[in-house]
C-alpha cells in the first residue's frame, strides 16, 4: 500500500481502477478517493479461482476458450494444476500474448510468426474484452472482501469508476481505439463522451518513471537539467524513454525525446530457446519457468529438469530427466534483448543535448540478473550508471498509474 501526500480535492467519492494488461502477466491497482482524504493506492493480491495464493499481485495474461467461444479458464484460473491437460482433453484453445496482435506493424514484422494465433473466429478486441471484464470482476470481489462494509462501499462507487490503462510506448491512435473498443465491449463504460472521459491511457514509460522514483531511484541527487533513461523490460516489449529533471521542482521531469518500443521482451528469449530445443514444448516450458529466470553465468552449465530418472538419452545431453545446456548457448538466447537495450540507450543519448547519468531498469524482465549485468557491462564504459529499483520488480506498475488521476 502507498499513500499520496495530497488530499483528494474532489467533491464526491469515486474509485480509480488501474489495469496493467501485460503480454505475459497482468496486475490491478486501485484507489478509493474520498473528498479531503489523502488517497491510498493498493494492489489486488487475491483472485477468484486462486484464493489459496495470497499476496500475489500478478496473474497470467491467458484465456482458455472452448469450441463455441466460451471462456473456460482465465487469468488466475489458468494457474490451476492440471489445466493444460484439461484443456487438451476438452479441446480448449489457449489465447496468450494476445495484446501483441494490436501492436504497430511498423518495425515488428520479425515477430509475426512468433506470436500465437488468436482462437478461431475471435478478434483481439473480443479476447481483450473478456480479460478486462474478468479484471473488473476480480477488483469488485477483492474490494468487497478486503474492506469493512465492502458491499456498501462498492455500491457507493459503482457509477463513478475511472479506469487507467497502461500500454507500451508509441501505441497511439489505432492501438488506443482497439483497447477502448474492448473496454466498451467488456461493459466497463459506454461508448459516449462521458464514458470515454472515464478512461485514461498511460504509457509504460510514464508509469515506470514514477515507479522508479518511488522505489529507490536517486532522483534527489540529480541536478536540474540532468537526464535519466528509463528501460521498462517487460514480457513482450522493451520500452525506452528519456526524461530531464525540471528547474525548481522536486522530482518533476519532462520527456526529452521520442520514446521507443521494441519487441525484445522476455518472451522472445523463450522464442529463441524454442528454436534451439527443436520446439519440444514441455522442455521449453521448464526452461521458461526456471532456467531463464535464474541464469546469471555463461561459464556454468544449466540443467533443465523436465522428466523422471528413467529419461535418458546421452546423444541429446539428457540424463536422469535433465537436459544439459551450456551457459554459452543460453546467453545467445538473451543476446538480441541485451543488444536492443544497449543500442537503443546509446541512440537516445546521442540524439539529445541533455547529459545522462542514470539508466533505470524496471519491469518483470529486469529480474534477470544476466540481462542487468550485461547491460551494465556494456554501458559502464560510457560513464552510465545502471540502476534497478530496490523493490520486487513484479510489484505491479499499475499501482503507480493512479498518480495521474489523484
Amino acid at each position: 500500500m502507498t499513500t499520496q501526500s495530497t488530499p483528494y480535492a474532489g467533491t464526491r467519492r469515486k474509485l480509480v481502477l488501474a489495469f496493467d494488461v501485460g503480454t505475459t502477466y497482468s496486475g490491478i491497482s486501485y484507489s478509493i478517493l474520498d473528498p479531503g482524504q489523502v488517497p491510498e493506492i493498493k494492489s489486488v493480491n487475491r483472485f477468484p479461482g486462486h484464493e489459496q495464493i495470497r499476496g500475489e499481485s500478478k496473474i497470467p495474461t491467458v484465456v482458455y476458450y472452448d469450441s463455441s467461444g466460451k471462456v473456460r479458464a482465465i487469468g488466475a484460473e489458468a494457474m490451476r494444476e492440471g489445466i493444460s491437460e484439461t484443456a487438451l482433453d476438452e479441446g480448449w484453445t489457449k489465447a496468450e500474448w494476445f495484446k501483441l496482435h494490436i501492436r504497430p506493424k511498423r518495425g515488428s514484422d520479425h515477430i509475426t510468426s512468433s506470436i500465437p494465433p488468436l482462437p478461431s473466429g475471435m478478434t483481439v478486441v473480443q479476447v481483450l474484452a473478456d480479460f478486462l471484464k474478468y479484471f473488473h470482476h476480480c477488483a469488485e470481489a477483492y474490494i468487497k472482501g478486503a474492506h469493512p462494509n465492502g458491499e456498501d462501499l462498492w455500491r457507493s462507487v459503482i457509477l463513478d469508476i475511472e479506469y487507467v490503462i497502461s500500454h507500451p510506448n508509441g501505441w497511439e491512435g489505432y492501438q488506443q481505439s482497439q483497447i477502448r473498443s474492448a473496454i466498451v465491449l467488456a461493459g466497463l463504460v459506454r461508448d459516449t463522451e462521458d464514458g470515454n472521459s472515464r478512461v485514461t491511457f498511460v504509457t509504460e514509460g510514464e508509469a515506470s518513471l514514477h515507479f522508479a522514483i518511488d522505489f529507490g531511484f536517486p532522483a534527489k541527487s540529480m541536478k536540474a537539467g540532468e537526464g535519466v533513461v528509463i528501460v521498462d523490460a517487460g514480457g513482450g516489449t522493451i520500452d525506452i524513454s528519456a526524461y530531464r529533471k525540471k528547474e525548481g521542482k522536486v522530482n518533476k521531469f519532462e520527456e526529452i525525446t521520442i520514446s521507443q518500443c521494441h519487441f525484445f521482451g522476455s518472451v522472445f528469449v523463450t522464442v529463441h530457446a524454442r528454436v534451439f530445443l527443436d520446439d519440444l514444448d514441455h522442455i521449453v516450458k521448464c526452461f521458461d519457468k526456471s532456467t531463464k529466470v535464474r541464469f546469471n553465468n555463461d561459464t556454468q552449465t544449466e540443467y533443465i529438469k523436465f522428466g523422471g530418472t528413467r529419461d535418458n538419452d546421452p546423444s541429446c545431453n539428457i540424463k536422469y530427466g535433465q537436459l544439459k545446456l551450456p551457459g554459452t548457448e543460453i546467453a545467445k538466447f538473451f543476446d538480441p534483448s541485451v543488444k536492443c537495450v544497449v543500442s537503443s540507450v546509446l541512440s537516445l543519448i546521442q540524439q539529445g543535448q541533455t547529459p545522462i547519468k542514470y539508466i533505470v531498469l524496471v519491469g518483470g524482465f529486469s529480474a534477470s540478473e544476466w540481462l542487468v549485468s550485461k547491460v551494465d557491462e556494456a554501458l559502464k564504459p560510457y560513464g552510465l550508471s545502471v540502476v534497478r529499483p530496490d523493490s520486487p520488480v513484479y510489484v505491479s506498475i499499475s499501482r503507480w498509474l493512479t498518480v495521474y488521476v489523484t
